[in-house]
């Protein structure tokens, strides 16, 4: 196998920083890049990906859907505003590996509390800068997301061969569970008070972490929802136990092919007609738990600029995302679910793109999902309506369950109510 080793970008800093330690970039068709080491020193191996947003990367190194990814932003200037602990999306930096072109020499924001590249070294995250992003993002949409290894300090003194030997050694993602590395320990809460709701609750949900923003359960508190936060490996059992009105499974990495615990959750609550709302990943584990496939993406969908349709309204949306699997399922118009029991089902939403399944609507049960990340942070905004779906699904439900109740005292109240 070839290795063909690309030009370096020029870098003004370079001059001025000499004894910066040289680092490369290795994809496993054997294509390299060099430049110099960002964050820690050290090797980082995983599944090479490019991110489109121009703002957010704070957000995005902290996404836990990034596990096990080393992700390529396209934005030619990171590390401008620094990083502040109000930002970030989870618990730590998730991303295996940073690859940046002109990293900010100091950031500069009111906000800021240190550096970016402080902020990688600090938690072991191994880093480039100064590599042509450009050219590594054509490259991956020519070719697709392949496995990769940025190797830095020590480890960049190997062969060329030996660096390359190491990319092919390591785990691809088809086949990678990954949702219960990044889930929490233990359920946590979520309360509205503490996020501007004044009055009681006006619903309460038990949302499976298979790798949650934080800014999720947030935007549910913030419309009056409580929110039990429960472990990737929850029971029907530990659902039940919450006692609550709807039922949430987030995004999260891996290959959703592996999921086949989350699946059997979520056929045991959709067969017990709570309403379901899942996103990302939890959208993939609807599609299986309805009896549809999944597969990969040549390379994915991830950035804050992602154009979706809407079909029940008609609208576009402009979204955020970050999935490299989508669900295979029938395009066009209602259809039987392989699984029967739960009726029939239809593609809400579609890229624009390229035509992937971007959102299912079951009409006979009570549940929905979306391939991408409502909650936005940081940004766009267009899907926010989609919290406000879940919560009028809830409502509905609920009201029908008063209806169907009274349904022996009243059978023509029961009809109008439906």
């Amino acid at each position: 196998m070839p290795i063909v080793e690309s030009n370096k970008v020029t870098d003004s800093k370079a001059a001025t920083t000499p004894t910066s330690s040289a680092a490369v970039l290795v994809l496993e068709d054997g294509r390299m890049f060099r430049g110099r080491s960002y964050g820690a020193q050290g090797t980082a191996l995983g599944e090479a990906v490019f991110a489109t947003g121009m703002t957010g990367y704070q957000e995005t190194i902290t996404d836990p859907s990034y596990a096990r990814q080393l992700v390529v932003q396209t934005a030619p200037h990171i590390g401008n505003t620094g990083v502040n602990s109000e930002d970030a999306e989870s618990r730590r930096i998730w991303v295996a590996g940073y690859i940046v072109r002109d990293a900010a020499r100091r950031p500069s924001n009111w906000r800021s509390e240190r550096s970016l590249d402080d902020e990688l070294t600090e938690q072991g995250v191994v880093g480039i800068q100064g590599v042509d992003t450009r050219a590594i993002t054509r490259h991956l949409r020519e070719h697709k997301t392949m496995r990769a290894g940025i190797f830095s300090g020590e480890a960049a003194q190997a062969s060329d061969k030996e660096l390359l030997d190491a990319v092919l050694a390591s785990a691809p993602m088809e086949g990678a569970a990954l949702a219960e590395e990044v889930s929490i320990d233990e359920a946590y809460v979520v309360e509205p008070k503490d996020h501007g709701w004044e009055g009681e609750p006006r619903f309460s949900i038990a949302a499976v972490d298979l790798g949650i923003k934080a800014m999720t359960p947030v935007r549910f508190a913030e419309r009056g929802v409580r929110v039990h936060v429960l472990p990737a490996t929850s029971t029907v059992e530990d659902v039940n136990a919450v006692k609550p009105d709807g039922f949430f499974m987030s995004n999260g990495p891996g290959d959703p092919a592996t999921a086949d615990h989350q699946v059997k959750l979520l056929r045991s609550v959709l067969d017990e007609k709570l309403p379901y709302f899942g996103i990302c990943f939890g959208n993939q584990i609807l599609g299986r738990a309805l009896g549809f496939g999944t597969y990969k993406l040549r390379y994915g969908h991830r950035g804050i600029n992602q154009p979706v349709m809407d079909r029940r309204t008609g609208k576009v949306e402009i979204t955020s995302q970050n999935h490299g699997f989508a669900v295979d399922a029938p395009l066009n118009g209602a259809t039987v679910a392989p699984e029967e029991r739960y009726g029939r089902v239809e593609v809400s939403h579609v890229s624009l793109n390229d035509d992937v399944v971007e959102g299912l609507a079951c009409l006979d049960i009570p549940a929905f999902s979306v391939q991408y990340h409502p909650e936005a942070a940081a940004g766009p905004h267009d899907a926010a309506y989609l919290f406000d779906r879940f919560i009028d699904l809830m409502a509905d439900t609920k009201s029908q369950a008063t209806g169907e109740n009274s349904n022996d005292s009243n059978d023509s109240k029961t009809e109008d109510k439906k």
